[in-house]
């Protein structure tokens, strides 16, 4: 058997050109197939962790994965707001540790802009728990200061003093905007692959101040109150859009959550984060799938063309089949012959898709964290990429059949007759 082994191995490398360029489609087949798995795990870690540390999101009461989409993720229909003495009510709750509000409702150039407090920079946390961190600049301080996400920065070319303004209304097409009351780019946020990349943040004084001579939607006619004069009114806010809740021991989270629900002054509703975006990926997970079996299609291509390959030699080696044969090999070594280069190539190339996934992994893992937000690192295959490979093994286990069985059915005669 070892001999019979030897000579697949030398067979291979006497065709290297042709089973070399069908041992790099393996290859790279292979890490498309690992490189999805991995890219789509992590997608959905980063996903269901866009609000790591975050325990509870409070909003008015709707559907869960409303709330979610527009108090988070800044898409969908708006849900209602809700009292701001209702959001005191929550913060000030003995359990709980820390709270965001969050106002939405305006945007600049169709990308969102919220509404919060300074708490926002410090208690918000995303990824494996990584805090915010500022590429230039610093948090606002002044009602007419602003932070940009790093995409509100890169697409629109904004940098630190340039002066923006706000428009009613979210979305591409916006009712009016605030042009008396102008903003500051006081700070720019580093990228981190979240909707915060595309936010742009000021304080909830800041809303207040922008709609003062707002009613119903709507400027009021002949009033216009200067930018100057602002701060003569009572800047707290009446209403928000949603809260982020951090609480002080994660044990009380289901009674706090049942405390809130059941809150009585208005309806209010309380959604674990991790369980809603469970939900809301559950929506979105045919894509996963379909990106998943397309790779495997591509895998089953390679092996295909390795098959055809094989076989497309077999009528150049027929003399050497038959010289085999007439030494003595028998046609149950010549099955297991073909078999094994097949299988050797497959091996080779699920070797070299490991190894090369392994070093894309480490060149792009920065990039990768920067632009989208998903955290790669280089490790070895998990246990369910080790499925996946044993997968690939198997099916060119069973494609290294064909060749195979197609050089055992060859005879003597059918070797040495001269066609033609």
């Amino acid at each position: 058997m070892k001999w019979l082994l030897m000579l697949a191995v030398r067979s291979a490398c006497n065709r290297r050109l042709t089973l070399g360029m069908t041992l790099v489609a393996v290859a790279l087949s292979v890490t498309l197939l690992l490189g999805v798995e991995r890219v789509r795990h992590e997608a959905r870690n980063s996903f269901a962790l866009s609000v790591s540390g975050t325990d509870l999101v409070v909003g008015a009461r709707t559907s869960a994965v409303q709330l979610m989409l527009y108090a988070v993720f800044r898409l969908g229909e708006a849900s209602n707001n809700i009292r701001w003495q209702s959001y005191l009510t929550v913060a000030e709750n003995p359990a709980v540790a820390w709270a965001i509000p969050l106002s939405l409702g305006d945007s600049h150039h169709g990308l969102p802009v919220l509404g919060t407090t300074t708490a926002y920079f410090e208690h918000f946390r995303y990824g494996d728990g990584q805090p915010l961190r500022f590429a230039a600049g610093a948090p606002f301080s002044g009602p007419f200061d602003t932070v940009l996400g790093a995409e509100v920065a890169e697409r629109l070319g904004y940098s630190l003093g340039d002066s923006i303004v706000i428009n009613h209304g979210m979305g591409d097409v916006s009712l009016a905007g605030h042009d008396d009351k102008p903003f500051t780019v006081v700070g720019i946020l580093a990228r981190t692959g979240t909707p915060v990349d595309r936010t742009l943040h000021v304080s909830l004084e800041a809303i207040t101040a922008i709609h003062l001579d707002w009613a119903g939607g709507a400027p009021l006619p002949g009033l216009s109150i200067p930018p100057e004069h602002v701060r003569k009114f009572d800047l707290r806010p009446k209403e928000i859009t949603a809260a982020l809740v951090g609480l002080k021991n994660r044990a009380a989270v289901f009674r706090v959550q049942r405390q809130i629900n059941n809150h009585a002054d208005e309806p209010l509703l309380a959604v674990l984060p991790g369980v809603a975006l469970d939900q809301l990926w559950q929506m979105v997970g045919l894509v996963e799938r379909t990106l998943l079996a397309v790779s495997a299609m591509v895998v089953v291509v390679g092996l295909a063309g390795l098959v055809a390959v094989i076989l497309a030699s077999l009528g150049e080696r027929r003399r050497e089949l038959a010289i085999l044969r007439s030494v003595g090999a028998r046609p149950g070594e010549l099955f297991l012959l073909l078999s094994a280069e097949a299988l050797f190539v497959t091996l080779l190339g699920a070797l070299l898709g490991v190894a090369l996934l392994a070093l894309l992994t480490a060149l792009l893992a920065p990039l990768v964290q920067a632009h989208f937000g998903l955290s790669l690192q280089a490790q070895w295959v998990s246990a369910d990429e080790l499925r996946l490979l044993a997968a690939v093994v198997a099916a060119g286990l069973l494609a290294s059949l064909v060749p195979g069985y197609s050089a055992y059915r060859l005879s003597l005669a059918d070797g040495l007759t001269p066609r033609i």
